[in-house]
């Protein structure tokens, strides 16, 4: 589960930029995304949920935030699209090494609350 102060655009963001399904109701406070299918056929989710207007900022550093960042596995023919995507979106990604993962190409953006996404492929 993500707050976001920004739920629209956030929802663009994994939904319209990440080709996540939106499988929860539209009416729904919460929006549940579908990021794959995990075993016995339960779908892996990002949950967007609106940020409390009362609640505290979220702290400006990276390193004070709880979560590092999400990483999406995509298919080797998508990963060019994606991160062309990403740079007409007006994102800049920043090219990695995974530190355990051999013979992959990897990727990251931050979204638009500045989580930092992972994008990875295998390259054989």
């Amino acid at each position: 589960m993500l707050w976001t102060r920004d739920l629209e655009q956030t929802l663009r963001f994994y939904r319209d930029l990440f080709g996540l399904e939106m499988i929860s109701r539209p009416d729904f406070k919460a929006k549940f995304l579908s990021a794959g299918t995990g075993p016995g056929g339960v779908p892996e989710m990002i949950v967007l949920f609106p940020h409390p207007s009362d609640a505290p900022e979220f702290p400006a550093e990276k390193q004070a935030r709880v979560l590092h960042h999400l990483a999406f596995a995509v298919d080797p023919d998508r990963y060019d699209d994606l991160e062309e995507a990403c740079r007409r979106a007006g994102l800049e990604p920043r090219q990695g090494v995974h530190p355990v993962l051999e013979e992959v190409r990897t990727f990251y953006v931050d979204d638009p609350e500045g989580n930092e996404v992972e994008v990875i492929a295998r390259t054989a």
